[in-house]
């Protein structure tokens, strides 16, 4: 049985993944991290400390969740 959820490592990554792609001024703040060498770990710092003051997705999930796949989610915003 794979422990992947709607193909990525688990349901802490697909929810943050889902946020960052389909939440239109998060997506677009996002954009601007996509040259950043660590473009995740930049923007949940910044999500937190700038206009966002954001640590959750809307759907209530960390963005310092332990188990997050953060190469996957560097990848995705490097394709952004």
């Amino acid at each position: 049985m794979s422990d992947e959820y709607n193909g990525w490592k688990n349901r802490a990554t697909w929810n943050v993944a889902l946020w960052l792609g389909n939440d239109y001024t998060v997506y677009r703040a996002s954009q601007g991290y996509s040259t950043y060498p660590q473009p995740y770990l930049s923007l949940r710092m910044d999500f937190m400390n700038g206009m966002f003051k954001c640590t959750h997705t809307g759907d209530g999930v960390s963005l310092w969740d332990k188990e997050l796949d953060i190469e996957a989610l560097d990848e995705m915003i490097r394709e952004f």
